[in-house]
């Protein structure tokens, strides 16, 4: 079975362009206790609205892979900071021989405290676990994170795709899905695909890659 490695993700988002990021910021949380690999990413449709979203629109994401000896830095007001640990549960998906080079960031919490665990069996055992089924063109491996701490948004799952446009891939992957689960289960099996109670969406975006991994 394949699965990510890392103990976690720390994301910074921030409205400067990312070679602007790189030249002020990236250095500094790489030389943090605990920082692995990092990649930088555009995001592809910004201000985008066919989803709810509870957190500020950026331009450019880092990802830093980071251990356990990482602690989240402080920060400029004008960057955003997340990190994020594994889940027990495994990623699923396949990831291709090449690299990553698209990314669908998708933040999720629960609707009510109390319905953490519902919408994490509903995301791992239904909603994930439909779309690798599906083998979606371009979509590659679905890891699943929670936030370290408390707040919000309390979980990250992390698509990766190996095209640059990750838009395209993302946009292929609904109806593909959809049409794969209404032929087994109908109508209703999509709509609980689709959403659960203990769902509220935080934000949702595809990114393209602009840096080689660090």
């Amino acid at each position: 079975m394949e699965d990510r490695t890392s103990a976690g993700l720390y994301l910074e988002m921030t409205n400067a362009a990312p070679d602007t990021y790189a030249a002020q910021r990236r250095g500094d949380v790489l030389a943090l206790p605990g920082v692995g690999v990092t990649t930088l990413w555009r995001n592809q449709k910004p201000g985008r609205d066919d989803y709810p979203r509870t957190i500020p629109e950026f331009e450019t994401l880092a990802v830093y892979e980071v251990d356990a000896a990482f602690e989240e830095p402080a920060r400029a007001v004008e960057v955003w900071g997340h990190h994020y640990q594994r889940v027990p549960r495994p990623a699923q998906g396949i990831l291709g021989a090449g690299p990553t080079l698209g990314l669908e960031i998708v933040l999720v919490s629960p609707s009510a405290p109390e319905l953490r665990q519902a919408l994490r069996n509903w995301a791992d055992l239904l909603h994930i676990r439909e779309i690798a089924a599906t083998v979606v063109p371009g979509m590659a491996m679905i890891t699943p994170y929670e936030k370290k701490g408390e707040g919000n948004p309390r979980f990250l799952h992390l698509y990766e795709i190996d095209e640059a446009d990750a838009e395209t891939a993302f946009q292929r992957m609904a109806p593909l899905t959809i049409a794969r689960i209404r032929e087994r289960g109908g109508k209703q099996a999509v709509q609980d695909w689709m959403d659960n109670a203990a769902l509220r969406i935080d934000y949702i975006n595809s990114f393209t890659r602009v840096t080689d991994a660090d």
